[in-house]
């Protein structure tokens, strides 16, 4: 993994390759929306325009909760950035999620993150952070569908549940310190300059919990549009069936942004709720679908914010133009 980080960072270093990044990734994202586009008109003609609207809009709002959850670690770690800047640095770097191996976001945000004087580390250290307090908090908001849920519904993946209270271990700031000056160290690099603080872990748990609960309402409405029966019970199994979906689709780091896999665990999660065999690969594919528009637009506006330079006091040349010179 270190070695591959190393690699793939010097290569993003490059204008030509983070254009050819973004062409890429972007490529890849509408293939993915062009591929189901029958099964999305299938999907349109079941649900109400005013269903669709609200899926959208929440969307939307969960997206922009995992960015503020980014933006709160990497402010607690001592760069702290205005939404402006974050949304050019976080909405270009997750494109990152659409290619396989794992790592392009990371990588993406670190380089990105550059232009706006954001040292590597840093950047590194606050995607990492806040992508692990992201699959802890999505297990354990996955467990408030265990008792809703048949048995062996989730497969080989409900070991991922169980080992949520061993992995919350690692987010006690003393012991996430740790580890992060450790992973530095092993990488070569410089450590933290200010460590990960109680505050900071607090706001970035917050605001992935409330992407959760955002997620799973999101994927409450398009289950109940397509035929599952609105009450506390299945609101519950679509909160906590999303939350353990995307955890266990981000373990399989394989497949760019959990694809398939999410799809397999939310259906099982789904399946004693909704009518139908089809139904509920349908709602999860809408789902998915949305979140990679969204995903596009958020990359969209951070292009163009991107573009616009970004100065280093006393000087009139942007920052990614004094590097790539220097």
């Amino acid at each position: 993994m270190k070695r591959a980080l190393g690699i793939a960072a010097r290569t993003m270093r490059s204008p030509g390759v983070r254009w050819g990044f973004l062409a890429v990734t972007v490529g890849l994202a509408a293939w993915y929306v062009v591929g189901a586009r029958h099964e999305l008109a299938d999907a349109a003609a079941m649900l109400s325009g005013g269903t669709l609207a609200a899926v959208v809009v929440l969307g939307f709002v969960y997206v922009w909760c995992t960015l503020i959850a980014w933006r709160a670690v990497l402010a607690d770690l001592g760069s702290r950035l205005s939404l402006r800047d974050a949304v050019s640095v976080f909405g270009l770097s997750q494109l990152g999620k659409y290619l396989p191996g794992g790592v392009w976001n990371v990588v993406a945000a670190a380089e990105i993150g550059a232009d706006h004087r954001i040292p590597r580390h840093r950047s590194v250290a606050s995607m990492g952070v806040a992508v692990l307090v992201s699959v802890v908090s999505g297990a354990a908001v996955g467990a408030v569908a265990l008792p809703f849920v048949s048995a062996g519904a989730l497969g080989a993946w409900g070991w991922v549940v169980w080992t949520t209270p061993a992995i919350a271990v690692v987010l006690l700031p003393p012991v996430l310190n740790r580890l992060i000056g450790l992973a530095l160290r092993i990488g070569g690099r410089a450590p933290l300059t200010r460590p990960l603080t109680w505050r900071g872990l607090a706001a970035t748990t917050a605001w992935s919990v409330a992407g959760w609960l955002v997620a799973g309402t999101q994927t409450w409405l398009l289950a109940t549009g397509l035929g599952m029966t609105p009450s506390a019970r299945t609101f519950a199994l679509a909160v906590g069936g999303w939350a353990l979906a995307w955890t266990v689709g981000f373990l399989v780091v394989i497949a760019p942004a959990g694809a398939g896999v999410r799809e397999v665990v939310l259906a099982g999660v789904l399946a004693g709720s909704l009518p139908g065999a089809a139904a509920p690969a349908l709602a999860v594919l809408v789902s998915r679908v949305v979140l990679t528009v969204v995903d596009g637009v958020l990359a969209g506006a951070g292009l163009v914010l991107a573009r616009r330079g970004v100065r280093p006091p006393g000087t009139g040349e942007p920052i990614s133009k004094i590097t790539r010179a220097s």
